[in-house]
């Protein structure tokens, strides 16, 4: 039974998930990238920007995981950009270049209508504005009979979670301290939303812990 996944999630070990200050420079926020170490230097992380090399150790296993059986995507407005208020123009295209990692159709949450933006490589952005039941309809529609990743950021991730509607969890924990940015764990029972832990697997970059609901 397909399953709506959150994987390949990083935090740090203050239990922040990015970091301050997001800009066209800083994606991820001020010192946002080090709690992605785990996954930076894996092979499917150079294979995703058509390079070669890379690790294939366990950080790898779980990365590709992390990319792995996805039949959509669904992705907070900043996931997919730092343009804020009503779209100026459709010049802004996503973080990746011409060819997303995603390879599947992916719902982007929004208050502002767009026209849908085909990309190479089989992504479509679809821009949603009635909010992540919405988003998680059309992406359930769209998967067929493969899972649906809620892709980030923080607090997308966070509506998922507290509606219920995430079945497994993977978090990769980075031994960084932030201090302070977007932090996931607040005022989240995630023992109360029915998820344990099933796996955990510690590397020198992370240790990677999946919960799922069920068990």
């Amino acid at each position: 039974m397909p399953k709506v996944r959150v994987a390949g999630f990083g935090v740090s070990l203050d239990g922040f998930s990015a970091g301050t200050e997001q800009s066209l420079d800083d994606p991820l926020g001020k010192r946002g990238p080090e709690v992605f170490q785990w996954f930076f230097h894996t092979k499917t992380f150079h294979a995703m920007h058509g390079k070669e090399g890379g690790s294939t150790d366990m950080d790898d296993t779980f990365a590709r995981a992390a990319m792995d059986n996805f039949g959509a995507f669904i992705l907070g407005r900043n996931m997919f950009g730092p343009v804020r208020g009503p779209w100026p123009d459709d010049s802004w295209k996503g973080w990746w270049g011409d060819d997303p990692p995603y390879h599947a159709p992916t719902f982007v949450l929004t208050h502002h209508e767009r026209e849908p933006l085909v990309m190479q490589g089989g992504t479509t952005f679809y821009f949603v504005t009635g909010g992540i039941e919405e988003a998680l309809r059309r992406a359930k529609q769209a998967a067929g009979d493969k899972d649906i990743k809620i892709g980030g950021g923080v607090s997308t991730v966070r509506q998922y979670l507290q509606a219920g509607w995430v079945d497994s969890l993977h978090l990769a924990f980075s031994p960084v301290l932030l201090g302070q940015g977007e932090a996931l764990f607040p005022g989240l029972d995630l023992r109360a939303l029915g998820f344990s832990v099933t796996e955990r697997k510690v590397t020198e970059k992370a240790t990677h812990v999946v919960l799922e609901k069920g068990f």
